[in-house]
């Protein structure tokens, strides 16, 4: 399941990470994005040994979605060892996650 973390834990739970972090840079009002979030949960449990998956609304992380050049939504990043891995803007399948991480050697 996707944690939901704030602009103040975002280095300490994605960039000290020892494993890679999905990030999944969302809104409440966005629909792609409430789309997003069940294909997301199912595919972040099933990987929950490989990877974290978390979640950073845009709207209260502004700050971290700028310095990321966050510019749509959803958008996903794979953030391995404090670096960013991968990126992929808009409504992603299974397989499209699969592959965003496969991409990023995660």
């Amino acid at each position: 399941m996707a944690k939901e973390i704030s602009e103040s834990d975002f280095d300490a739970t994605v960039l000290k990470a020892t494993k890679p972090v999905l990030v999944d840079f969302y809104a409440t009002w966005c629909g792609p994005c409430m789309q997003q979030t069940p294909i997301l949960e199912k595919w972040a449990a099933a990987r929950q040994a490989q990877v974290e998956v978390v979640k950073l609304n845009v709207d209260t992380a502004t700050a971290v979605a700028s310095k990321y050049g966050v510019m749509s939504i959803p958008t996903l990043l794979v953030f391995k060892a404090g670096k960013e891995a991968g990126r992929a803007v808009g409504l992603q399948s299974e397989k499209g996650l699969d592959t965003l991480l496969a991409k990023a050697g995660a």
